[in-house]
């Protein structure tokens, strides 16, 4: 019942009271040592009471929290060390992380925690020793790894074409080997080299990928971007069809073009991944993902309605007339695909006029370049704009959020022994067998001087507008009442020496 209260408490919109109320109720736990603290004890969803004042973004709570688990080394004039429990925060022994929580979290305000002490401090000092050398060393080897998968496509096995022609359009000249034909040469056995690691690389990238699926879940790992949500969809998309070409190669089966080739266009589209390690393109990967997956999604339903039915109109116009003078046309599946061009202005219209066109094609084309061009089109760059210019305002934000989730990503896939704990262990200090985080603090005397001085004219104010509603009183008691106006009483506060106090403040300041 104690522990319920205290999840309560974290959600109460009133944080001064539910600080308070938080204390009594853990000044009322007298079985620490028979059952444990009521603070260790989670609800249903995992969360004890300081997780889930960082899911709901309380910070009010969390900084109380935090308050309470810190101890003061030694304060020499302005400047102070600070040890911080690191306990529930930490994510390298925690399987429920507390900064996996945060990020993942659909509330900006969670967001907030991660510029507050200890946090902000944890992050960054595991991100600069750790972090980015191990994010920038996996681009690299990433990078490479897509360079020997590229020449392997390049320099497939290929031999030429020795049937006949079947229709005048038929354009190949090459065809797939068969596997027998495929290994023979030096050449081969090098290109072997690359393809056998191309395939490890995939089955490493599904073995390291599907673990993290199965512990968080699907929704929430394909769908948050902080994440890197489109960018999981794409890096395992990629892996399966590596394992369809290598299939369609051990078996000789004609086609393997298509599974290749929608893997070099998802590998390489993954690079993008590791923009998020930079500050300066970190942020647009955000803007890319979110016009993908919101903006762009929404408007393609719009554009295939419209090329459907437009495309459907242009064939049946030409559906009568010579394929080899109009060929943009000359099946269904060329005209959507011409008419897809034409939508995005890539091409002309495909008119030509040695011949005698067709009177509704001049009517339909003229309606289509209305909707498509003038209309559909600006309608996507006024959605777009607007989601660039709501991701700007917190696009600082959101890339912190992307370096916390990636250094907590690099934390759970390393080894120990490359990734050592963070922070300072209690038992140097006399604290126990938990660790801690030693944060300096400089303290501005002036500033809390001024502080001071405020609070000090506040209070002056205060008392003066007391003494004024005494007065007010005595004199509606007199037998000669004089009406005081709000206006008049804050004429008579203004002249107190607390107007004084403020003017030589704010010269000071």
């Amino acid at each position: 019942v104690g522990n319920t209260v205290l999840h309560i408490l974290v959600l109460q919109p009133n944080k001064t009271f539910a600080c308070h109320m938080y204390n009594l109720v853990l000044s009322y736990d007298r079985h620490k040592d028979r059952l444990g603290s009521l603070e260790l004890i989670p609800n249903n969803e995992g969360l004890t009471p300081f997780k889930l004042a960082g899911v709901e973004g309380n910070t009010v709570m969390f900084q109380y929290l935090m308050q309470k688990r810190k101890h003061n080394l030694w304060s020499f004039g302005p400047l102070t060390t600070v040890l911080y429990d690191l306990t529930e925060i930490d994510s390298w022994a925690e399987d429920q992380s507390f900064l996996e929580l945060i990020v993942s979290t659909k509330k900006r305000e969670a967001r907030q925690i991660l510029d507050l002490t200890p946090v902000k401090e944890l992050v960054s000092l595991k991100w600069n020793m750790y972090g980015r050398p191990y994010f920038c060393f996996l681009a690299i080897f990433y990078i490479l790894y897509m360079v020997c998968f590229t020449m392997c496509c390049v320099y497939r096995p290929l031999k030429p074409r020795t049937g006949n022609k079947t229709s005048s359009r038929d354009n190949t000249i090459y065809v797939q080997k068969m596997l027998q034909e495929s290994y023979l040469t030096y050449e081969d056995e090098l290109r072997l080299v690359g393809e056998l690691i191309t395939v490890i690389g995939a089955v490493v990238i599904l073995l390291l990928e599907i673990p993290d699926i199965l512990r968080v879940g699907a929704a929430k790992y394909f769908g948050q971007t902080i994440l890197g949500g489109p960018f999981h969809i794409i890096v395992i998309t990629y892996a399966c069809m590596i394992l369809v070409t290598m299939v369609m190669r051990l078996t000789s089966t004609t086609g393997e073009v298509v599974p290749m080739s929608f893997a070099l266009v998802l590998g390489w589209c993954n690079v993008m991944y590791f923009a998020r390690g930079f500050q300066m393109l970190g942020p647009f990967t955000i803007m890319i993902q979110k016009m993908i997956f919101g903006d762009l999604m929404r408007f393609c339903w719009l554009m295939a309605v419209v090329i459907l039915g437009f495309a459907s109109a242009f064939y049946i116009i030409f559906q009568t007339e010579n394929p080899e003078n109009l060929g943009q046309f000359y099946n269904y599946p060329m005209s959507l695909f011409t008419t897809f061009e034409l939508f995005l202005t890539i091409i002309d219209g495909p008119a030509n006029y040695d011949v005698d066109l067709p009177f509704m094609y001049s009517v339909v084309y003229f309606a289509f370049a209305i909707i498509a061009t003038l209309l559909m089109l600006n309608l996507l760059i006024a959605m777009m704009g607007d989601t660039h210019w709501r991701v700007a305002h917190e696009r600082d934000e959101l890339w912190r959020a992307q370096v916390v989730a990636t250094t907590v990503m690099l934390e759970r896939k390393l080894p120990r022994c490359l990734w050592p704990r963070s922070g300072i262990c209690g038992l140097e200090y006399g604290l126990g067998d938990r660790w801690y985080l030693r944060v300096e603090d400089r303290v501005d005397p002036n500033k809390h001087k001024m502080m001071r001085y405020t609070e000090a004219f506040k209070a002056q104010d205060r008392d003066n507008y007391d003494k004024d509603l005494e007065n007010l009183e005595i004199n509606k008691n007199n037998l000669y009442k004089k009406e005081v106006s709000p206006l008049s009483l804050s004429r008579s506060t203004s002249r107190t020496s607390s107007h004084r106090g403020w003017e030589i403040l704010r010269r000071n300041t």
